[in-house]
């Protein structure tokens, strides 16, 4: 497989995850997060798989947007770095959000799929 193609693999696995968060499926956002998944929080806190699913439970949460672009993705044997754009807009326990942010994601190709392993995002301000 050419490095183009495995760069459009990575990119799909970004698209499904940017509809999996869009449609609130929690069991895709599951299929592809690695068991060691840890998110960093705009605080600063570190957020495990399990926290991370167990916020699309409560059902308090609804998507209107969530897109990624301007990707950059660079390649290291089974491993992806993404460096992106995310936008994000709905209601979260009834409080409005209507973000972007600039996002650093890590992926490994495990068992022939691309699985997310951590993210980290910054707000864009101004």
């Amino acid at each position: 497989m050419t490095e183009e193609e495995r760069v459009a693999e990575v990119l799909e696995a970004e698209a499904q995850w940017a509809r999996a968060h869009l449609e609130g499926d929690e069991e895709a956002l599951a299929r592809m997060m690695h068991r060691d998944y840890a998110l960093i929080s705009t605080e600063g806190r570190l957020v495990g798989r399990d926290e991370a699913l167990s916020s699309y439970r409560s059902g308090g949460r609804h998507w209107d947007l969530a897109k990624s672009d301007q990707h950059t993705v660079k390649l290291y044997g089974e491993t992806a770095v993404v460096i992106g754009r995310w936008r994000a807009r709905g209601v979260n326990k009834g409080a409005p959000f209507d973000y972007s942010a600039r996002y650093a994601s890590v992926w490994v190709k495990e068992s022939g799929a691309w699985r997310i392993v951590s993210d980290q995002s910054t707000e864009i301000t101004g």
